[in-house]
């Protein structure tokens, strides 16, 4: 047998993942207020790029720009700096045909910068100046209006440091007190450090400072007995002092019973601590935490024209883009080859954007559409009436494959008559009936969560009770998935959900 050189063809079709389908792929996940940064990006470092005045229709763009754009370029000529060159003897391939474009394309008058510098659209100064105030900005106001000594404040300034979100000074479990450590850093006294810290616990909000729980909750029990001058009326302080001291994990589970008998007193006497306990603050520094509240923006718009459901996307707040007329003028000026590569790869990247975020947004609109026929009967009666649907469905429905359609429905909203939801809210497994069609697991949900809110205060349903309510409305369901859908919608144990008071 000898060896011989032989050549041979295949033919064989691979996936090849270009820089242009990377970034659509990029964008169609993208969230809304993501979108909105990554355009604000692309205006910044790209100069053939410029935002459409505010109420002007979306430009299309030319056949001639489109093509030269969306040609690929040869492997070989793919260099680093992703430079197109020029093919001898096949003119105009990589070229655009800039006198065409021109001469076609009008001059627009250009807006500076892109941007409309109206200042009816500008924030006030003092919207641009004020943020909510922080946790430790709080107490070291505080602390320096204390009147402390130099040593005193310097430790004051280390506890407040040291404090986390919700107030408790920061330490690792089995390194003993960490005043200490705070003390030798500041060069100060054990007693010293340990007398500050004493001070800042009674700083508003009472309880920051605190080591554990209990003694966040004991700082307000003494603020309680000092404001409400040992008054009996409202509970007896003893009780407070001793539930808390003594009975901490029978007042977590609520056994209040069981603490009435191991002090023994009254239960009456054990509700009314409770009460008070209940008023205490367990996390001190979490008004100061929340921040701005974060509103949802739709992406999309579901209106009921009569009998039948329109979808309109939300482009407010979206940048429309177009092709920079102050570079089109450039280019009939100018004849460098050097400026003319430099501007047509600019050109291909912000052809390439603009029609990501076209893509981008007619995908949106075609999974929205197919979902509106899916679930065609929540919109008209609400989330009981959430059926089972799957990605599969939706992409079947609209020629899409799945992955697209995870990407597509992953951080996008929509305003329907029902209120605004996920996209992926829509998305549910299948859970079994008895008679009729079987219902979605967000209708189970809402389901338990109706019976919850209806049981007896005093005698609320276990998890048992409420599979059987559920049987009885046709829905076969096992106790742990209760259980889970329960732990899922943020409901405490029965055992925990009965009111005394």
């Amino acid at each position: 047998m000898g060896l011989e050189i032989r050549q041979s063809m295949r033919l064989q079709q691979t996936l090849v993942m270009t820089p242009q389908l990377q970034q659509a792929i990029k964008l169609l996940q993208l969230s809304r207020l993501e979108m909105e940064q990554t355009i604000q990006a692309e205006l910044r470092e790209n100069p053939m790029l410029e935002e459409l005045p505010e109420g002007a229709a979306d430009e299309e763009l030319p056949p001639d720009i489109v093509a030269a754009a969306t040609e690929p370029t040869p492997p070989e000529q793919q260099p680093a700096t992703e430079k197109v060159e020029e093919v001898k003897g096949e003119e105009g391939k990589n070229d655009i045909d800039w006198e065409g474009y021109l001469d076609k394309y009008q001059d627009q008058p250009p807006t500076p910068s892109g941007r409309d510098t109206s200042t009816e659209e500008l924030p006030g100064y003092q919207e641009t100046m004020t943020r909510a105030e922080s946790l430790p900005e709080h107490l070291l106001w505080q602390l320096r209006m204390d009147n402390l000594a130099p040593d005193e404040e310097r430790v004051g300034q280390l506890v407040i440091g040291n404090l986390d979100d919700d107030g408790y000074l920061v330490h690792e479990p089995g390194e003993g007190d960490p005043i200490v450590a705070l003390a030798l850093e500041a060069e100060v006294r054990p007693d010293v450090a340990d007398r500050v810290l004493r001070r800042i616990q009674h700083y508003d909000p009472i309880g920051c400072g605190a080591r554990d729980l209990l003694e966040c909750l004991l700082l307000q029990a003494n603020a309680w007995v000092k404001r409400a001058g040992g008054d009996p009326s409202e509970a007896d302080a003893s009780v407070v002092f001793r539930t808390l001291q003594q009975h901490m994990k029978l007042l977590e589970s609520r056994n209040y019973p069981a603490i009435a008998r191991e002090l023994k007193v009254p239960l009456d006497e054990v509700l009314a601590a409770v009460k008070v306990i209940t008023a205490f603050e367990p996390k001190p520094g979490r008004n100061f935490t929340g921040g701005d509240p974060q509103y949802i923006t739709p992406d999309v718009y579901v209106y009921k024209m009569g009998d039948a459901y329109t979808v309109v996307l939300n482009d407010d707040g979206l940048s429309k883009l177009r092709i920079s007329d102050t570079y089109r003028r450039a280019l009939r000026n100018g004849d460098g080859r050097v400026a003319k590569d430099y501007i047509q790869d600019k050109l291909r990247s912000a052809v390439w954007l603009i029609r990501s975020i076209h893509q981008r947004q007619r995908t949106i609109f075609k999974v929205t559409e197919s979902i509106v026929k899916f679930q065609r009967e929540f919109l008209d009666r609400g989330v009981q009436h959430l059926k089972p649907l799957i990605l599969r469905n939706v992409a079947d429905d609209i020629g899409m494959h799945e992955s697209t359609v995870s990407r597509v429905t992953t951080n996008k909203y929509v305003h329907t008559p029902q209120g605004i939801y996920e996209l992926k809210f829509f998305f549910n497994s299948s859970i079994e009936r008895t008679s009729g069609d079987d219902l979605a697991s967000e209708a189970v949900k809402a389901k338990i969560r109706q019976i919850v809110s209806g049981e007896p205060a005093d005698s609320p349903h276990s998890d048992q009770r409420i599979v059987e309510l559920l049987a009885n409305q046709g829905i076969n369901i096992a106790r742990r998935t209760v259980a889970k859908y329960r732990e899922g919608l943020g409901i405490l144990p029965s055992s925990k959900r009965k009111r005394y008071f």
